[in-house]
């Protein structure tokens, strides 16, 4: 196994011909466990409970997902295609997939054809994910410590990783020496899921408490601070999990290098600014329970957004498969991706 492959092990959406196969990334780390969807109702209801997670992720399943109706007729088609759209509201890659799916289905294609269409979403995924990490690592002097939030790896994607694939291809070559990841609250994609992602593909990694990450860039150990994004607006705010404009506010404010990563189906022109951005809210009981037991007093409420936007002037580079912006404003924006 080459460097490069030796960190890069896992895939978490797989297509089996008659079904598609999502490694539930509920149970993880101590559970690989994988669940089959037959129909692209599974696949939404996947979507929702976030069996699948990651906007590429996500965008990947759903046209898997059209895969599943279309090889059921006509009808079961045109009634999937609403239903997946409406599963996760903020990601564009969800409707970016579903809308070049669309595209297919308009010109006559067939259920194999479609399947085609499918395989090329997620190997194109894959290969985007490759050069995002060439072209971010670049950005990073060698022997730097860096932060990371939630999971942006290849549980989130075909594989390799946004985010984490920078980390991956500048671990190889020697540009990254340890990763701090933060737990991401209240699902932990980053204990559970960037942690098991790390150990298992033997880089360096400390976990730290989401609230530790100003008193870790004070000490100076973290040169960048590295995140995915779930949509990208014209202007370049960006939406990302709950917790990342409030560290890139803690990186400015310490000098501390900022970098969003995310291929290109991310971008969304049609969006001007990050205040268009539908928030996805998720039931309150996500923050008064941990793992199904309750830990907060009865009566008590809470405000569950899983996102929130984090503004373009608070970062330093945004890099996808077509090129790095440094300092990434709407005209920047329409010259790359317009």
């Amino acid at each position: 196994m080459n460097e490069i492959n030796s960190h890069d092990s896992i895939r978490a959406v797989l297509w089996r011909g008659d079904r598609l196969r999502l490694l539930d990334q509920r149970r993880l780390p101590f559970v690989e466990d994988y669940l089959d969807c037959m129909t692209a109702d599974e696949v939404a209801q996947a979507i929702r409970d976030l069996v699948v997670r990651g906007a590429p992720a996500i965008g990947i399943a759903a046209a898997w997902g059209v895969v599943l109706a279309a090889k059921r007729g006509r009808g079961t088609l045109e009634a999937a295609l609403p239903t997946l759209r409406a599963a996760r509201p903020t990601a564009v890659n969800l409707m970016w997939a579903l809308d070049r799916m669309q595209a297919r289905i308009a010109a006559g294609a067939d259920a194999i054809a479609l399947e085609q269409e499918a395989q090329a979403i997620q190997d194109e995924d894959l290969a985007a994910n490759r050069h995002m990490g060439a072209l971010g690592a670049s950005l990073i002097e060698p022997g730097s410590d860096v932060l990371t939030h939630c999971n942006t790896g290849s549980l989130a994607t075909a594989g390799y990783g946004t985010a984490l694939g920078v980390i991956r291809a500048g671990f190889s070559e020697g540009r990254i020496r340890h990763v701090y990841a933060g737990e991401t609250r209240p699902w932990m994609q980053g204990a559970r899921l960037t942690m098991w992602e790390l150990v298992r593909d033997n880089i360096p990694a400390t976990l730290i408490a989401d609230s530790a990450a100003s008193h870790l860039m004070k000490s100076g150990q973290v040169k960048w601070v590295i995140v995915g994004a779930d949509r990208i607006a014209a202007n370049g705010d960006v939406a990302n999990k709950i917790g990342t404009f409030q560290l890139a506010i803690a990186a400015r404010h310490h000098g501390v290098k900022f970098m969003v990563v995310a291929p290109a189906s991310t971008v969304d022109l049609s969006t001007a600014h990050g205040d268009d951005i539908e928030i996805e809210l998720r039931d309150p009981a996500e923050l008064l329970s941990h793992a199904g037991q309750r830990t907060v007093v009865e009566g008590a409420q809470a405000w569950n957004p899983v996102f929130d936007v984090t503004p373009a002037g608070l970062i330093d580079a945004i890099v996808s498969e077509r090129g790095i912006i440094e300092k990434p404003d709407a005209r920047k924006l329409r010259t790359l991706f317009g």
